[in-house]
């Protein structure tokens, strides 16, 4: 079986490249700018890495095309933020980024996941931002993963009676480099007082969610969003 795992040079999509391969998946990851981090999970794990920008459908395509013709897995895991504030001081070119990867990318990555596989399952990664709205800082951001939520919803109908599974996970605030690009590298501990279990989640406890929802395990799971935030 093979998994596809877009952004997955680093953060959660690295963490869930372990776990997925410890438990028998070849897999393959992508990764944009993150090539040195990518070229040590190929000698770690023996993944293949391809360079793709998942904002760009021919770049899409061709990671898939790489992949091979037996994918029973795909993670939509690529997703970015920019400097955080308020929604006014935002500017323009950083708002139609995080919408083109997080939005443009993820359907791009869903679209040719639809017209490849014959079976297996789709995850996409939300946030629980989508829930939170994020004001005063990544009000863009948690907009654009509430229409991962309901492309999750929508393409779960739409391919349950090909056997293809489609959910979703919403990681709260975690460990990762996401937030060196906001400008908060801090910001897990900052907040861990707002979180009921009164600290950050790491990039291995998304990765067992993602693991359990590609797995057999989750036969019946369908359009579902499972909540991995803490408490938030």
């Amino acid at each position: 079986m093979t998994t596809v795992i877009t952004g997955g040079s680093r953060g959660i999509g690295a963490a869930t490249a372990r776990r997925l391969v410890r438990d028998g998946h070849r897999v393959v990851i992508s990764y944009r700018q993150a090539a040195d981090e990518a070229r040590l999970l190929e000698k770690e794990l023996g993944v293949l890495a391809v360079r793709a920008d998942t904002s760009n459908e021919d770049d899409v395509a061709r990671l898939f095309d790489e992949a091979g013709d037996d994918i029973t897995g795909v993670v939509n895991n690529a997703g970015i933020t920019s400097p955080s504030g308020p929604l006014a001081q935002l500017r323009t070119e950083d708002l139609r980024r995080v919408v083109d990867v997080n939005v443009m990318g993820a359907f791009f990555v869903a679209r040719e996941a639809s017209r490849r596989m014959t079976r297996g399952a789709i995850v996409n990664v939300s946030s629980g931002a989508a829930t939170l709205g994020s004001p005063g800082e990544y009000v863009h951001y948690a907009a654009t993963k509430a229409a991962v939520d309901a492309l999750t919803i929508g393409l779960g109908k739409e391919l349950a009676p090909r056997g293809i599974r489609v959910n979703c996970v919403q990681p709260g605030t975690i460990r990762t480099d996401i937030h060196q690009l906001s400008g908060q590298p801090d910001r897990p501990d900052k907040v861990a007082g707002r979180v009921p279990m009164g600290r950050p989640g790491e990039a291995e406890e998304i990765a067992n969610a993602i693991a359990w929802l590609l797995s057999e395990e989750s036969s019946y799971a369908t359009g579902a969003i499972l909540r991995v935030t803490g408490g938030t």
